[in-house]
C-alpha cells in the first residue's frame, strides 16, 4: 500500500510537473512568435539618413527665418494704406469696411497679434486678380486673404462689365511683449 501511495504521489507531481512544462513550451512558443513578428517589422523600418543633423540643422534655421518673418506689430494706418496702394497700382477702387483692433491669438501653442481688415473692391475682373495676387505676395508677407466673395456687379451699361469682391484680412505679426493678456482660440 505504501508503495501504490507512493506512485501515485510520484504520478501527480510528474502530471503537475509535466502539464506545467507543456504549459511553459507554449508561451515560449508564442513568445518566440512575437519575436519574430517585431524582428520582421524592425526589418521594415528604414535606417536613419546620414544627413539627419544637417537637415535637423537647416530645418531649425528655417523656422528660426521663418519666426522671423513675423514683424512686430505694424501700424495699422500703414497697413490700410498699402492695401489700397495695392488696389490702386491693380486699377481697382477698394474701401476698408470694418477694422479690428490687434488681438492675441494662440495658435499650435504660439501667441501672435493679428489685425483683421474688411475690404469691399470693385473694378474689372483683371484688376481684381492682380489685386488680390498682390496682396498675396507682397508687403507685409504675413498677410493673409481668410476668404474672398466674388460677384458681378449690377449692369452699368459700360463695355467690362465691373466685378466686386468682399475680402477679410488678417495681418499677423509678433505679440507685443507682456501684451499677451487678450488671446481667443482659433
Amino acid at each position: 500500500m505504501l508503495i501504490a501511495g507512493l506512485v501515485l504521489v510520484l504520478l501527480a507531481v510528474y502530471y503537475i510537473m509535466g502539464t506545467g512544462y507543456l504549459e511553459q513550451r507554449r508561451e515560449v512558443k508564442a513568445l518566440a512568435s512575437r519575436a519574430e513578428e517585431a524582428a520582421q517589422m524592425l526589418a521594415q523600418i528604414p535606417p536613419s539618413p546620414a544627413d539627419l543633423a544637417e537637415r535637423l540643422s537647416e530645418a531649425q534655421s528655417n523656422y528660426e527665418a521663418a519666426q522671423d518673418s513675423f514683424l512686430g506689430q505694424m501700424n495699422t494706418t500703414s497697413i490700410i494704406d498699402t492695401v489700397l496702394r495695392l488696389a490702386d497700382e491693380a486699377g481697382v477702387k477698394a474701401i476698408p469696411l470694418i477694422t479690428q483692433p490687434w488681438t492675441t491669438e494662440n495658435i499650435s501653442d504660439l501667441n501672435y497679434a493679428v489685425f483683421r481688415l474688411s475690404i469691399t473692391a470693385s473694378g474689372d475682373f483683371t484688376g481684381l486678380a492682380g489685386f488680390i495676387d498682390r496682396l498675396g505676395t507682397d508687403e507685409p508677407p504675413t498677410l493673409v486673404i481668410e476668404s474672398i466673395v466674388l460677384e458681378r456687379a449690377t449692369d452699368t451699361g459700360e463695355q467690362v462689365a465691373p466685378f466686386e469682391a468682399r475680402l477679410e484680412i488678417a495681418v499677423y505679426a509678433r505679440p507685443p511683449a507682456g501684451g499677451q493678456e487678450e488671446i481667443t482660440e482659433q
